[in-house]
């Protein structure tokens, strides 16, 4: 699951394909989702390549610097966090529905990561949305909700920085929740999840659960909040990020005058207003005169003829540049003391405030602040970063239910070694062709033992190990017996981490045993 083509020195190999076997892309937070080819992701969903935004990280993890985490939705707020020093969140959650394994250790380090560059960082464990969307009995539950919390600390978190949770538990997050559901339509889960008539109450009940665990490090102060998940998890990231916004007092906007424009009207507007401006600086320039310009300078289309209409429906009135307050959910305490709280020129209207004298920014960080003071939440939408899907030892997807394609983070370690030893590789037909063609990294899921795992934060060896195996001097007996081994350590040191874990664990203020049976 690399690309071809050659790397220089140190520079770490980067992945660009999909599962192997996978013929589609389908995202499925509960379901089977494939992804032939990372790169429609950017295209069909939205979702943003990371490599655009890895050089405003501080001190990246080897995931971001290797190409495992591939994409993102609005991560830059939580860089610059990380760059000034400023408030932060990462959070995730665990599905107890079975072991942890080597595919849920990216999660865990993930949000391990953003625990040490100074975020607050939190772990839950989604028993809701196990026992509602799975069937999950909860003494299963509770055996492997333990299960998950302990490798998690044993691999570094650290629980006096951080918080770790239950949603059955939280009090506080049920409350969110049903806040929240306020904002959430039915019509909505049928598009994003194919929510029908069979699909139980309780399982909806849990989406909402979930949209609050995305939002809970915000309770106390809004901050930019990062979502480490898969990209079969992007559906809840997105209509996290749509409830966020709903819950917010103010919606901030610019705009030209006394009515509401969409953006591709607002836009239309600006460069009239621009070229007008430019044109004659010692007038205003008049909602009639926009239109005229627009009639006779701008391309045809839809948006320009009601952008024209409602500029003639605007007659003399001037055009001038402005911020605007919209009223979505204020209360009448909070649209008042915004009012106070706007310096210099304004005018106040019965359902929004324009303000002449603040940039976009110090608007948005106004309007937040008011809300806050008044009882508000003031959410930062939050972000997610997307890490790929490993391959199964034996092909194909990794599942749980099939032992042979993953590596539980509880096996035997002999029994760790031996599964690498049986897995598939990207080797060719004979040693021969091997040493003359070289070996298919990119579709070798021992190779992405080294690179999501084995290699660790040493970048060089993850590119010395793909450069030897394309390059020919690699074969897979002794690759597979050198990661076999890495392998087998790791899991050694792995669970002897775990015993010293449950004493912590342990001590900790969270519910092992549910009392829900």
């Amino acid at each position: 699951m690399t690309d071809d083509d050659a790397h220089e020195g140190a520079t770490p190999p980067r992945t660009d394909g999909g599962a192997t076997g996978a013929d589609e892309t389908a995202l499925d937070p509960w379901g089977s989702s494939t992804v032939d080819d990372y790169r429609k992701l950017f295209e069909e969903f939205g979702i943003e390549e990371f490599d655009d935004v890895l050089p405003e990280v501080p001190n990246p993890h080897y995931l971001m610097r290797r190409g495992v985490i591939f994409g993102h939705r609005d991560y830059r707020p939580v860089a610059e966090a990380m760059v000034n020093d400023e408030p932060f969140a990462a959070l995730s959650g665990f599905m107890p529905t079975g072991d942890p394994h080597i595919g849920h250790k990216l999660v865990f380090d993930e949000i391990i990561w953003h625990q040490q560059q100074g975020g607050d960082a939190y772990g839950l464990i989604a028993d809701l949305e196990a026992h509602s969307a799975r069937g999950i009995p909860w003494d299963e539950i509770d055996e492997h909700a333990e299960s998950y919390l302990l490798s998690l600390l044993a691999l570094g978190f650290d629980p006096e920085e951080g918080e770790l949770y239950r949603q059955s538990e939280n009090e506080e997050l049920r409350n969110l929740a049903f806040e929240l559901g306020s904002k959430a339509r039915f019509a909505e889960f049928e598009g994003i999840y194919g929510f029908d008539g069979e699909t139980s109450v309780s399982h909806m009940q849990s989406v909402v659960t979930q949209m609050a665990d995305i939002l809970y490090p915000q309770l106390e102060e809004p901050k930019p909040t990062v979502i480490p998940v898969g990209p079969d998890q992007d559906p809840h990231v997105r209509l996290a990020r749509d409830l966020a916004t709903r819950m917010r007092f103010f919606k901030v906007s610019e705009a030209y005058a006394s009515f509401e424009l969409e953006d591709e009207e607002r836009a239309l507007v600006a460069k009239a207003y621009e070229a007008l401006a430019e044109d004659d600086a010692e007038s205003d320039v008049r909602c009639v005169e926009a239109a005229e310009w627009l009639e006779a300078e701008a391309p045809d289309s839809t948006a320009l003829w009601d952008t024209v209409e409602t500029l003639k429906a605007g007659g003399k009135e001037p055009l001038r540049p402005r911020v605007r307050f919209f009223d979505r959910n204020a209360t009448d305490e909070a649209f008042e003391a915004l009012i106070e709280a706007i310096d210099g020129e304004k005018r106040v209207y019965e359902g929004h405030i324009d303000s002449f004298e603040l940039t976009r920014e110090e608007a948005e960080e106004l309007a937040r602040q008011v809300e806050v003071d008044n009882g508000g939440y003031g959410f930062v939408p939050p972000s997610s970063i997307y890490h790929r899907f490993m391959t199964g030892l034996t092909g194909g997807k990794m599942s749980s239910s099939d032992p042979a394609s993953h590596i539980s983070l509880l096996d035997d370690p002999e029994d760790g070694y031996d599964k690498v030893m049986a897995a598939t590789t990207g080797g060719r037909e004979t040693a021969e062709k091997q040493r003359e063609l070289g070996g298919k990294a990119d579709e070798c899921p021992v190779y992405e033992l080294y690179a999501y795992l084995l290699a660790n934060d040493d970048d060089d060896f993850a590119a010395e190990v793909y450069e030897e195996c394309v390059g020919g001097e690699r074969l897979c007996g002794g690759c597979k017996e050198q990661a076999a081994e890495l392998m087998e350590a790791f899991l050694e040191d792995h669970q002897e981490k775990r015993e010293e874990a449950k004493e912590l664990l342990a001590d900790l203020d969270i519910e092992l045993e549910s009392s829900r049976k």
